[in-house]
């Protein structure tokens, strides 16, 4: 059998003392962790769907019986990939409702 398959990846170590962004995140609450987790408007959920379907493989599932398979570590992979693009884009999300708030107050201000 292939020694690479029972090789343990760094991404699943128990070695979680030092990890403080994983101590972080399970001290918040769980209603926290659903709101910062859920896009706020249908325009990202649409945007990191594609980006999921790019990363996988965008083929329609009506006529294919698509089964993807892959490693452990490169399921964890994707899985950051694809947190790491809803962080980028929830922040770019708040950055323009930021920017629409702070535009329509200097409108308000000239009027």
């Amino acid at each position: 059998m292939n020694q690479s398959f029972h090789r343990q990846s760094n991404y699943f170590n128990n070695n979680d003392e030092d990890n403080n962004l994983l101590k972080y995140l399970q001290s918040l609450s769980p209603e926290t962790i659903a709101n910062l987790s859920q896009p706020k408007t249908s325009e990202v959920f649409q945007v990191m769907e594609r980006n999921i379907g790019g990363l996988l493989g965008n083929l329609p599932a009506e006529g294919f019986g698509v089964m993807v398979s892959t490693s452990r570590e490169n399921l964890g992979k994707l899985l950051a990939s694809a947190m790491m693009s809803g962080y980028l884009l929830r922040n770019a999300e708040q950055r323009m409702d930021f920017e629409k708030a702070l535009a329509g107050s200097n409108d308000a201000q000239n009027n």
